[in-house]
């Protein structure tokens, strides 16, 4: 257990969100290790459970997406995040909150409330962000030119670094 009462770190689970098909998910190795069971458990568990697992809840990675996220992690082909040779399946914050129905161990539970709580937190992070950078457009409606540089300088300092890959992991700025 960690001083805050959850049994699995903030950070473990911040590092295992990740940002496809413009959502946040967690992928299925990612969350068997977090509860301590097999992947091939969790994936069972979810294949017998199918009709609580619609597709806004959870799906299954494209090709395209596997092979993006093997080149992001620059893995072998026998080593991804687990050992996958089967595109993994991506739990929404939905999903994951559904998984708490067919995996009925307390640590699931307890991981549950964890993963629930991270999501709720970065989502008000993200929130945050756009409030900020809607006062200053806001601001800089109401002061003349003169402060351009300001606001322009403000607005370089909010901008999200370039990228040169695809965008795969959890991303702080919207979009």
């Amino acid at each position: 257990m960690k001083k805050d009462g959850s049994v699995v770190a903030r950070e473990r689970i911040e590092h295992r969100i990740l940002w496809i098909r413009d959502q946040k998910v967690i992928l299925d190795r990612d969350l068997a290790e977090l509860y301590g069971v097999s992947t091939k458990a969790l994936k069972q568990a979810v294949r017998r459970n199918a009709q609580r697992f619609p597709s806004d809840f959870m799906f299954v990675l494209t090709p395209q997406e596997f092979t993006a996220l093997r080149s992001h992690f620059v893995t072998s082909n026998r080593d991804l995040r687990g050992g996958a040779r089967y595109a993994p399946m991506a739990f929404t914050e939905q999903g994951v909150a559904m998984l708490s129905s067919v995996l009925k161990s307390q640590r699931a539970i307890e991981v549950n409330i964890a993963v629930m709580r991270t999501f709720v937190r970065l989502r008000r992070f993200l929130q945050d962000h756009a409030e900020l950078a809607k006062k200053v457009d806001d601001l800089e409606k109401k002061y003349d030119s003169q402060f351009r540089v300001v606001f322009d300088a403000i607005r370089a300092l909010m901008a999200p670094p370039a990228r040169k890959t695809k965008r795969l992991g959890f991303h702080t700025e919207e979009g």
